[in-house]
């Protein structure tokens, strides 16, 4: 499938935050709210490997679990995609989070490391299942002039959600895990029930039904097949891939980096909330602006901008410097990432909605999964100049984007483009 260009539409113009949340379906809203009470309750990302080293495991066994426990994320992200078609996006989320709530409450409990390593990938592919069901929802019900802002709102959630949830789990984890694991079992049944009772019935046996008995070309791919078919979607994977790979090097290298010109903990610790701050305060602000721009010019600008923030860490600077190159790279995010979250539901035919969901949340997943491992190594190489070559790479991310993500319906033209 190609995404045509062409000129922009005559739909209202974009909102502001307030009138985009007031007119947003209540699905979208619940959506939203569960999310964030889902990501306050996640614990056990940030502190499964304690977890298991306080039961007596090595570190290295608590390691593996972990990439367990992230592998399985991929896994499920894939899985949501495709269940979506079966049973449907509301089951799909129920499930989902029922299912993370039942193998969460068990991780306490496991009698062995087989049976640890087996609940940590398993709940780690439960506990994600539900995204591109919450993701096709919100774009299913959501016009485009609407997207990003409400997928900026989506991501919002998550982010405040996310910031919360480790200062949360360690006043449970001061109590007990045992009762850390419970709490996030307790939110992500919330959210079970939430979906259960408040999210509207769909029907996607009928649907697909009523697909299969539809005359259909036999050039015309559908499910994952259809998404690497898509040769400009394929594009807009890499520039995913190597964004979030580049991305995450503030997670992993950066830690090593601060430490290694003489800085403390501290000072680690004030970048990461800088760039809490700008998202959590900022992203609505910048994207009621920057939902005008076409999709391409804003994810090219976010990209590039991550990359050269990046990049900066590679001067001799001090304290004042690493907190301006921090300022850079996370307004490239706020920039680009409501956009690239938002796109893969502008590139897809409605019925493969899902699929083009789900492999972009996964791609991203993968590439925060082997980021960090080569910017460490690669660190251990080049020292600094590993920013130079996230600089690259986010160059090269950028030139996908463009090629991948072409003009549409709905936005507004590239100046080259105007008639």
């Amino acid at each position: 499938m190609s995404v045509e260009e062409s000129a922009p539409s005559t739909e209202a113009e974009a909102a502001g935050i307030g009138q985009t949340w007031r007119e947003a379906p209540l699905p979208v809203r619940v959506v939203i709210a569960g999310i964030m009470v889902n990501r306050l309750g996640g614990f056990l990302q940030v502190f499964l490997v304690l977890f298991m080293v306080a039961r007596g495991f090595p570190e290295v066994q608590a390691g593996f679990a972990l990439a367990a426990h992230g592998a399985g994320a991929v896994a499920g992200i894939l899985l949501g995609g495709w269940l979506i078609g079966l049973i449907g996006v509301r089951l799909s989320i129920v499930s989902s989070m029922a299912l993370t709530a039942v193998l969460t409450a068990a991780l306490p409990y496991a009698s062995s490391y087989p049976v640890m390593m087996v609940l940590a990938a398993g709940a780690g592919a439960a506990s994600q299942v539900y995204r591109p069901a919450s993701a096709e929802l919100v774009s299913g019900l959501t016009g485009e002039q609407r997207r990003v802002m409400v997928f900026a709102m989506y991501r919002l959630a998550t982010n405040i959600g996310t910031t919360a949830a480790p200062l949360i789990g360690a006043a449970l984890v001061a109590h007990s895990y045992t009762l850390l694991f419970w709490g996030e079992a307790a939110a992500a049944l919330c959210v079970a029930v939430l979906g259960l009772r408040s999210l509207p019935a769909d029907r996607p046996a009928a649907m697909g039904r009523a697909a299969r008995t539809a005359p259909r070309s036999p050039d015309r791919a559908t499910g994952y097949r259809a998404v690497l078919r898509d040769r400009s979607f394929v594009l807009f994977l890499a520039a995913i891939l190597g964004f979030s790979a580049v991305y995450t090097q503030y997670l992993s290298t950066l830690p090593l980096a601060v430490r290694a010109h003489g800085f403390d903990t501290f000072v680690y610790g004030s970048l990461v909330a800088v760039n809490g701050a700008i998202v959590i305060l900022c992203e609505l602000v910048v994207t009621r602006k920057v939902q005008r721009w076409s999709a391409r010019i804003a994810a090219v600008t976010g990209i590039l901008a991550v990359g050269a923030g990046l990049s900066a860490y590679a001067l001799p600077l001090g304290v004042a410097g690493l907190v301006t190159a921090t300022v850079v790279w996370s307004v490239g995010e706020i920039i680009g990432s409501p956009t690239m979250t938002a796109y893969p539901a502008l590139a897809a035919d409605p019925e493969n909605r899902s699929r083009y969901l789900g492999a972009a949340q996964a791609t991203f997943g993968i590439g925060s999964a082997v980021g960090p491992a080569v910017g460490v190594a690669a660190w251990a190489l080049m020292s600094d100049t590993v920013w130079l070559l996230c600089g690259a790479v986010a160059s090269c991310a950028a030139l996908a984007a463009y090629y991948g993500m072409p003009v549409r319906a709905g936005q507004p033209p590239l100046p080259d483009q105007e008639k």
